[in-house]
């Protein structure tokens, strides 16, 4: 255990199976948010940024809970914690009470000439009642940053942890309920049945983060219901390192981004393809970054307090399963490969040399496995990232601009680093969110705030309409205004 693991007290529960909210219980709660959404939409930004600030204070004075929750869950140390879980939220909130003013504030529109004598603006409204879902990778990031977005944009929210990680379901419950009442922001804590109720219920908008199969469930939900809808799923990800790249470099970012969390991390680059020149080089330098993060030997990076556990038994038993399955079909370890069922580790592992109908290679492996794959042209590596779905995210390691652009044009994802990796999804500025299997819809920032909002059109009538000389009946002298405007515009 490291210095950065948390030492666990008393007030940290067991992750014992949590209690279902029961369906009387959500259909109650769903009928006084609907009661109370438009007291809620009503609320001033100074309002609603008070809400975020009490948010905040209770956050800070709750931190080590939190953290004593993700170590119990997935062993997640504390310093790992505060990066991935609290500091984005942390920063999602004070860019969000930093800018919440302007983005409420209405939006005027140039008018046209055949608008002439109309004022147009762009008013931002909330969508009602939403539904946040979350899975449990980064159990209380992924649904605290929605859960801000949504207040901020004047919704009231029902939400939904992972049962998978109990411990940080149980504390987002306690904290969301020091902060909001009920009828404004509730936690129900269970499993897919509490999914399943909620699911039944006809909700303005649903924010649903997790697997691309769960998501086809989540949209033909919303579908009877006609509510829209923000997917946020994953895929496999990847990375190219060219010729030209700095190597040490890409390796050292790619180790990181792979095995943080131990590899459960939605744009986590799940394989890398490698100009075959500097793959031997790759490899070299990716062994070197795993031994100085985690440990030189497998006996030190199992005793590391610094490094992740995977989730549970049945996502440990998968993730065996693909490795057994790829090196029995001759895959080549180039580095880790050690696991232990008891304490559901899996070291740090690379995989080359993959033949093309291992089963490793077809769906995102979410878990600590990275796969290199040689590649020899710029050509080869976009052929094989387009003969994919589209993933949530791609990564370039170049120092050839051209090439850059070429896989920028060639491609797409649902965002993209260049020279480095998972980054983006922290930037308050850059929409997160993915496009075709990977994701529908995008939040962070601003783009969090107009996907929980409706952007209302409204139209003023000032002087004489322009549009009056086009009524019927249709007289010559109409048609022959109507044919000049037309002629007019096509000019």
């Amino acid at each position: 255990m490291s210095s950065s693991t948390p030492v666990l007290g008393a007030s940290v529960e067991e992750s014992t199976p949590l209690r279902n909210a029961s369906p009387d219980e959500i259909r109650a709660t769903f009928a006084l948010q609907q009661a109370n959404r438009w007291m809620v939409a009503s609320r001033t930004a100074a309002e609603r940024i008070e809400s975020l600030k009490r948010l905040r204070s209770v956050l800070l004075e709750t931190r080590t809970d939190l953290f004593d929750a993700l170590w119990t869950d997935l062993h997640k140390p504390a310093t790992e914690s505060e990066l991935t879980e609290l500091q984005p939220v942390l920063s999602e909130i004070g860019h969000t009470i930093k800018h919440l003013r302007k983005w409420m504030g209405p939006r005027k529109v140039r008018s046209t000439m055949t608008m002439f004598g109309t004022h147009g603006e762009i008013r931002s409204e909330p969508k009602g009642v939403v539904l946040v879902i979350a899975p449990w990778n980064f159990p209380f990031q992924l649904l605290v940053d929605p859960i801000v977005a949504a207040v901020a944009a004047g919704n009231v929210v029902c939400a939904k942890p992972s049962e998978k990680t109990p411990s940080v379901s149980r504390y987002i419950s306690r904290l969301i309920a020091r902060v909001f009442p009920p009828e404004e922001v509730a936690v129900f804590e269970g499993d897919a049945e509490v999914a399943k109720s909620l699911l039944a219920l006809p909700f303005d908008h649903i924010f649903f983060t997790g697997s691309t199969m769960l998501g086809r469930i989540i949209m033909g939900a919303a579908a009877k219901h006609l509510s829209s809808v923000t997917l946020e799923l994953g895929g496999k990800s990847p990375a190219i390192v060219d010729a030209s790249a700095d190597v040490e470099a890409a390796a050292d970012r790619i180790v990181w981004g792979r095995f943080v969390n131990a590899g459960q991390t939605c744009v986590a680059p799940d394989y890398v393809l490698v100009h075959e020149s500097v793959k031997a080089r790759f490899l070299e330098k990716a062994r070197d970054a795993i031994g100085r993060a985690y440990g030189a030997s497998d006996a030190d990076r199992k005793k590391s307090g610094d490094y992740c556990r995977i989730v549970d038994g049945a996502a440990f038993d998968r993730l065996s399963g693909l490795l057994d399955d790829a090196i029995e079909r001759g895959a080549l370890l180039a580095a880790g490969g050690q696991r232990d069922a008891a304490e559901r580790y899996i070291a740090p592992t690379i995989l080359t040399d993959i033949p093309s109908d291992a089963e490793i290679l077809k769906d995102e492996i979410f878990g600590p496995i990275l796969l290199v794959v040689g590649v020899r042209s710029i050509d080869e590596a976009i052929a094989a990232v387009r003969s994919r779905p589209k993933p949530l995210a791609l990564y370039i390691f170049s120092k050839d601009a051209r090439a850059t652009e070429r896989v920028l044009a060639q491609t797409t994802a649902g965002g993209t680093a260049v020279n480095n990796v998972v980054i983006h999804f922290v930037h308050p500025n850059l929409p997160f969110g993915g496009v075709g299997e990977s994701g529908l819809g995008n939040y962070h920032g601003e783009a969090g705030f107009r996907t929980f909002s409706h952007e209302r059109s409204i139209l003023r009538q000032g002087l004489p309409a322009l549009f009056g000389s086009f009524y019927p009946p249709y007289t010559p002298r109409v048609a022959k205004f109507v044919g000049a405007v037309t002629r007019w515009l096509s000019s």
